[in-house]
């Protein structure tokens, strides 16, 4: 299917590659069908793509790359909603905020995104008594990645 993007213009997906999230995401609850998106020349970062509205994307990422001993335990209710069977089954990205300079950016890893690879559910997951940064610096030139 065409889809209208917010940074890649229009581009061909793969309807069965669409993530559902049930209650949508934080401040857009409307917003319940996302797709992830390669940035060109880029695999550090990738697009949070709404399907319904071509304006609204994420920029995400692992946290993995930049945090490697970043740690969360999921709930009973979470893993009832994702239908989480395996823990193979589970991709975690964070939000970015980019700025310029790019040092200067950050990742929200206190809200991580939550999917079920296997059934394509997800959802932003609030860690409420966590001890990480909703703004936490991204230095990727120190963690050695692009």
């Amino acid at each position: 299917m065409k889809l209208q993007t917010k940074y890649l213009g229009e581009i061909e997906v793969q309807a069965e590659k669409i993530i559902h999230f049930p209650k949508g995401l934080p401040g857009f609850q409307d917003e319940t069908e996302f797709i992830i998106l390669d940035l060109p020349d880029n695999t550090a970062f990738q697009l949070l793509q709404s399907v319904k509205t071509s304006a609204l994307a994420f920029v995400i990422t692992s946290p993995y790359l930049f945090y490697q001993d970043y740690t969360l335990n999921l709930n009973d209710d979470l893993i009832e909603l994702l239908e989480i069977k395996k823990q193979e089954d589970v991709a975690v990205y964070n939000i970015v905020t980019l700025k310029n300079p790019f040092s200067e950016s950050t990742i929200n890893l206190r809200a991580p995104i939550i999917i079920n690879t296997s059934s394509l559910l997800g959802k932003q997951y609030i860690l409420n008594d966590s001890p990480y940064s909703s703004r936490a610096a991204i230095a990727p030139a120190e963690k050695g990645a692009k």
